[in-house]
């Protein structure tokens, strides 16, 4: 394809695929897509040895690191901030309501022990030593959410050659993205799992490409609700270089996710991926569950904490629940949630990573012929 993101990229399809899972990413690639791997989850020594293993498996198919670097949190501003430190700061109240919920499915709620230094969720010191590990190993894009990305993780890729790729849910997002001086926009609508904002993709994609127009040409990838290739397509009839996707990879056989939540997401409408701050401190697309019920709408809720104290609650209380689903407890099957978004409607069944990319190829060249039939003589 002639999109310039293949250019960019050295890919023969503009499907970009986010996810937490190495095997995911690794399958992606090696189909003629582009793995992302999400990073913030990981330690440097971590990361380093899921690259190892992703340099190990690719066939020297080219992908990519994402990390969350936030602009707006409730530490900006502090040094040397820990996550020792910030439990203190948790209220007793909002511990008092997570243990009584959990208890009221029989869950037991376990708190993991953390080393005195260890930074604070969503650090950003923590994500530039991340984008060293990186920079280590061949990737061809490294990506930033949730603000305008660090001058020095700009300069950072520019240095290297590697593409630097910021996600935005708004016009203005993306106009602020343009001037600090991305290579690519992810320009993600509300449909998007985890965090989005309010704005659907179909409106979104093209209020941003005429608005950035004026200032500089910066490849688009529209985001949010996309999980065939025939909605590929029509994003890229809107003006978008490509796609980047996510949720469509949460139902493959290679994928993090629990058995336990590939069948809720198999059983789950498109209106049950919800925007909740129950599990972040900020609106994030997920699974409805017993959680976001009793943090969004439940007459005790002490209200969500801002980002990233809520995270220090929801860690621990995640892992709680989804040891004792996968023990037998079949009460925390209702607690069991993640991040996805409204495309869950779509999936009927979990497949390959491998020929999901193959379907998006399909699908989309189907769509291709359709419309050149609609204008043909």
């Amino acid at each position: 394809m002639k999109s310039p993101i293949c250019a960019m990229l050295g890919i023969e399809f503009p499907l970009l695929a986010f996810s937490h899972c190495r095997d995911v990413v690794a399958a992606v690639s090696r189909a003629g897509g582009f793995g992302v791997l999400g990073a913030t989850a990981h330690s440097p020594d971590s990361l380093e040895q899921e690259l190892k293993w992703i340099d190990a498996h690719v066939d020297g198919k080219p992908y990519g690191v994402d990390v969350l670097i936030p602009e707006n949190i409730s530490t900006a501003g502090e040094k040397d901030v820990t996550w020792k430190s910030l439990e203190a700061r948790v209220p007793q109240t909002h511990r008092d309501f997570t243990r009584g919920l959990l208890k009221k499915y029989d869950i037991e709620l376990a708190t993991a022990s953390v080393a005195d230094n260890e930074p604070q969720p969503f650090d950003g010191k923590t994500a530039i030593e991340l984008l060293e590990v990186s920079f280590r190993h061949p990737v061809r894009l490294i990506a930033n959410a949730l603000g305008v990305p660090p001058r020095e993780m700009i300069e950072m890729g520019r240095k290297r050659g590697v593409v630097v790729a910021a996600l935005v849910g708004a016009k203005e997002h993306a106009l602020r993205q343009v001037a600090a001086g991305v290579d690519i926009l992810v320009v993600q609508g509300t449909e998007a799992g985890g965090h989005c904002g309010e704005v659907s993709t179909m409106v979104l994609v093209p209020e941003v490409i005429q608005a950035i127009r004026k200032v500089r040409d910066v490849p688009v990838l529209a985001a949010g609700g996309i999980m065939t290739g025939r909605q590929m397509a029509a994003c890229m009839a809107m003006g978008a270089a490509g796609v980047w996707t996510g949720s469509v990879w949460l139902a493959t056989v290679e994928s993090e996710t629990s058995e336990i939540f590939r069948e809720k997401m198999i059983a789950a409408s498109s209106r049950d991926a919800i925007r909740s701050r129950g599990r972040t401190g900020k609106p994030a697309r997920q699974l409805r569950s017993v959680w976001t019920d009793a943090w969004d709408r439940g007459p005790d809720s002490p209200g969500a904490l801002p980002m990233p104290l809520q995270s220090i609650i929801s860690r621990d209380a995640f892992n709680s629940i989804d040891r004792a689903a996968a023990a037998g407890n079949a009460k925390a099957r209702d607690l069991v949630s993640y991040f996805v978004g409204q495309g869950v409607g779509l999936i009927d069944g979990v497949k390959s990573a491998g020929s999901v990319v193959q379907e998006f190829k399909k699908d989309f060249a189907e769509a291709i012929e359709h419309m050149n039939a609609l204008v043909a003589e």
